[in-house]
């Protein structure tokens, strides 16, 4: 049979809001291959991923009619009626940390019997690990999903562990890309994303929040730049700024495996998901995602052979500090089996200040998940 067609897909306008941007940098890929390019781009770099953890990339080899089909292929998928979607869905799944197919909205209460309102769609990178069907508006589409999968690896993920090598002085700038080689097994994946818009009266009970101040797990988290403003960062002086979408762009922020690998030098970053501003309100966000992790096997220790590790004395984090010297894999199942815990609901203040259980956010004995108010 011939593949589906999908219809082009055209981002809403941007908002017209007055918003508090943050001041990020954006670090252009195209310098990477000229001389001293690298280097130019370790110095913007540096500033960025030690003190907030989220920058942009430009011209990063992936054309815009290739990115834009990712987010109708989205779109196909989320238009598929309710019980189709469905069947790529299992709690037990979610439950012991299998986190790739799809999640229904309304899996976890959030606080004041307010259902989260965020579907996800996980695919797993093409390493030939992970065997899943897929529904056959993107299984018809399957070879197109790879190849943009790869290149978000090899344009913008690998470039970026070369940038982090040479900021770590590492004796080899390949040494960090062999720790998250594609075709090995690895917990990396592409998401499409959506959330449903609510009603005021809804984000009021949540704080106006979609999704409370959190990091990501792994190493880096790549975000197509759509227009819907929701995105919210806390920068170093522990403000929230609105991250702005910039054309021809993708959205950067580091995450907790890297810190680990680190010490801490490099900052895990917390963002939350805010209800979008009044003339985007009503409006559904959609979003085309990649997760980038170390392979499996990977320990999660501090690089020993980092010269500026060394001269800074960063030679633990917050597993070794507890006697854990978690692989990749371990790291990713503890955390995601905690992540999506059907947990009690949150005691959400009027202020919008989220407090759990302290077993809701166990993660192992002695490491909790933070939630940033």
């Amino acid at each position: 049979m011939p593949a589906r067609l999908i219809d082009r897909y055209d981002h809403v306008p941007e908002t017209n809001e007055d918003l508090d941007w943050a001041d990020l940098i954006t670090l252009d890929l195209g310098l990477y291959d000229q001389d001293n390019g690298k280097e130019k781009l370790v110095k913007q770099l540096d500033h960025a991923v030690r003190k907030v953890g989220f920058f942009y990339v430009k011209n990063f080899n992936i054309p815009q009619d290739e990115v834009d089909r990712q987010f109708a292929l989205g779109r196909a998928f989320y238009a598929l009626p309710l019980e189709e979607k469905l069947k790529y869905h299992s709690s037990s799944d979610l439950e012991r940390g299998e986190y790739n197919g799809y999640r229904p909205a309304g899996h976890r209460v959030l606080g004041n019997g307010i259902r989260d309102n965020v579907q996800v769609y996980n695919i797993p990178k093409f390493d030939g690990h992970h065997h899943r069907q897929q529904p056959a508006i993107l299984q018809d589409h399957i070879a197109e999903i790879e190849a943009f999968s790869r290149k978000c690896h090899t344009e913008v993920v690998e470039k970026l562990l070369r940038l982090f090598a040479i900021l770590l002085e590492l004796p080899d700038e390949d040494q960090l890309v062999r720790d998250h080689q594609y075709d090995v097994r690895g917990e990396d994946h592409l998401r499409y994303m959506h959330y449903a818009a609510r009603g005021a009266e809804e984000n009021k009970k949540v704080g106006g929040l979609y999704s409370p101040g959190h990091t990501d797990l792994g190493t880096v988290t790549l975000l197509f730049r759509q227009p819907v403003a929701a995105l919210q960062i806390l920068n170093s002086e522990e403000q929230w700024k609105w991250v702005r979408p910039q054309d021809g762009t993708i959205t950067i922020n580091t995450c907790d495996a890297l810190t680990a690998l680190t010490g801490g030098l490099i900052k895990s970053s917390i963002h939350r998901v805010h209800a979008p501003p009044q003339d985007q309100a009503h409006i559904d966000r959609l979003g085309v995602l990649y997760f980038a992790r170390p392979n499996n096997h990977v320990v999660l220790d501090p690089i020993q052979n980092s010269p500026v590790l060394q001269r800074l004395g960063l030679a633990t984090n917050a597993f070794t500090e507890i006697g854990q010297h978690l692989t990749t894999e371990q790291w990713v199942k503890v955390r995601q089996t905690q992540q999506q815990r059907r947990r009690q609901e949150a005691n959400i203040s009027t202020d919008g200040r989220y407090t759990y259980a302290e077993k809701d956010l166990e993660i192992v004995p002695g490491l909790q998940a933070k939630i940033y108010n």
